[in-house]
């Protein structure tokens, strides 16, 4: 069974020659058929002078590098479209993720599932600035979905690429991948992995990747309830303003007729404004419909550019 490991970089200079031994030593003692993708995304380090050394070392390594910084999202979506291998392993290389939990991986795919998520029990990371808001989005996402992953953020995860060639990568959507297969039915697992503290390089994340968790999975609300029908929910909101201004119009027409009240009022205003936001979402709601059609007609388009592949030709 054909695997390929793929790790997205961002100026790690100093951890890919220790990531690189440690994946070789899991790959030879447990006699795996491996590919290692390395996706330099935009390193401004020396990572592209690493990353070249080890490719020229490795018959089975091969570095992507994209033209710009598109994030850890795109970088895997670049490793997912050159891989070779019918399983897809990702993992980061700040050596947070430990290599030796790969095998564990690939016998739960082996058992038949589609995608094995990692849990980071033993987490080493800051209480606050990433514990905390972890486990919040984590929760959130369980209460959305229903999708019973302690660690959607662990970017140590295991799939098959049947699945994930049916999702569309966007945004930061790599941390929701397990959420977007179970979207199209996919079996799904999770098992404990080890985590290490970061001992080199500065982390990538900060107190905005917690507000970009929360607009993603609101993305992802959308796209699990009306991914097909957009105008449920813009129509349905539509409707809902629509009520209420109808409501507030009879209100103001039996107060003038029962009670002489008078027809120009901060109530007459609020009339014209949800009659106006009723119309605005239903017209949205045609518009996204229409948007829906398109998409779902136009395939082969990609969210970011290769500047070059090497491997062990370089």
């Amino acid at each position: 069974m054909k695997i390929s490991i793929i790790i997205p970089v961002f100026n790690e200079e100093g951890n890919l020659e220790i990531l690189n031994n440690r994946i070789n030593a899991v790959i030879k003692s447990a006699e795996l058929d491996c590919e290692v993708i390395f996706i330099d995304d935009g390193s401004i380090d020396g990572s592209a002078a690493a990353l070249e050394q080890i490719c020229k070392e490795n018959k089975h390594v091969k570095v992507i590098t994209l033209a710009g910084n598109y994030g850890q999202t795109q970088a895997i979506a670049a490793g997912v479209d050159n891989a070779a291998g019918e399983f897809i392993i990702t993992l980061d290389a700040d050596l947070q993720n430990d290599p030796v939990d790969i095998p564990n991986i690939i016998a739960k795919l082996d058992e038949g599932y589609d995608v094995v998520s990692g849990w980071r029990v033993k987490r080493k990371d800051n209480l606050f600035t990433k514990k905390i808001p972890s486990y919040l989005a984590n929760r959130l996402s369980v209460l959305i979905t229903n999708v019973r992953l302690h660690d959607l953020g662990c970017t140590l995860k295991g799939y098959r690429k049947t699945v994930l060639e049916k999702i569309e990568f966007y945004g930061e959507i790599h941390r929701f991948l397990p959420i977007c297969a179970a979207m199209y039915g996919a079996k799904i697992t999770e098992i404990p992995v080890e985590h290490h503290p970061r001992t080199n390089g500065k982390s990538k994340y900060g107190f905005s990747r917690g507000f970009k968790a929360f607009l993603d999975i609101l993305a992802i609300i959308f796209l699990w309830k009306f991914i097909t029908k957009p105008i449920y929910a813009f129509g349905g909101i539509g409707l809902f303003s629509l009520a209420i201004s109808a409501l507030i119009g009879v209100f103001i027409v039996a107060r003038k007729l029962l009670l002489g009240g008078l027809w120009v009022s901060p109530l007459l205003f609020l009339f014209v404004i949800f009659s106006l936001m009723g119309i605005q979402f239903i017209l949205m709601g045609i518009l996204a419909e229409l948007v829906i059609r398109l998409c779902y007609g136009v395939e082969g388009k990609k969210r970011y550019r290769v500047k070059e592949i090497r491997d062990n030709g370089c």
